[in-house]
């Protein structure tokens, strides 16, 4: 299936975001001594990455740095299926009860990815707070569920899609559009 790709955030847009949301996290936070970042598998590890960078360097104290695979979680596991490939999430050794918790995914789209990550979570403790933070809201919301902490808000219709790309596994940081055309339409 062919594709076109627009950019929608190139590096430098991407990076100026992530240093405004990490402003926005300890704001809301009230710094960092109590704060866990909790990055969704795969692409949401790597936005939460970098926030924790930006935080380290605002603050001069980093936050708790943990990670979610939510595919045991997902309601379409049946789909997925009988072998699902599962990741393994890690928390931070203080662990997560009584601490702010800030979510960050890639995209916020239908809201099902964020309820599986809430589920797993509340089986490793219980936080203080819930944050959620995306670098992308593309809206299409299935689910009652909207984030805190924006890098940015696009309406997204049709064969279209949100990507983000992250140095790690894509060689660059960027946002794009991602519209699929038909063979032979």
């Amino acid at each position: 299936m062919a594709q076109t790709r627009t950019p929608l955030m190139d590096e430098r847009a991407v990076r100026r975001a992530l240093s405004r949301m990490a402003r926005e996290i300890v704001e809301r936070t009230g710094g960092s001594e109590r704060l866990v970042l909790m990055g969704i598998h795969s692409r949401g590890d790597e936005i939460a990455g970098l926030l924790h960078d930006e935080i380290q360097k605002a603050e001069g104290t980093p936050p708790a740095l943990g990670s979610l695979d939510i595919t045991l979680y997902r309601d379409d596991l049946a789909v997925i299926g009988p072998r699902p490939v599962v990741g393994e999430s890690s928390l931070p050794p203080e662990g997560i009860d009584g601490r702010i918790v800030v979510i960050v995914d890639d995209v916020l789209y239908t809201g099902r990815t964020t309820r599986a990550a809430l589920n797993e979570l509340m089986d490793w403790g219980r936080p203080s707070r819930i944050y959620l933070c995306v670098l992308a809201d593309r809206g299409g919301r299935e689910l009652p569920i909207q984030p805190d902490i924006v890098g940015r808000k696009v309406e997204v219709t049709g064969h279209r899609r949100v990507e983000v790309l992250v140095p790690e596994l894509d060689g660059r940081l960027a946002v794009e559009i991602v519209k699929n055309h038909q063979e032979g339409a």
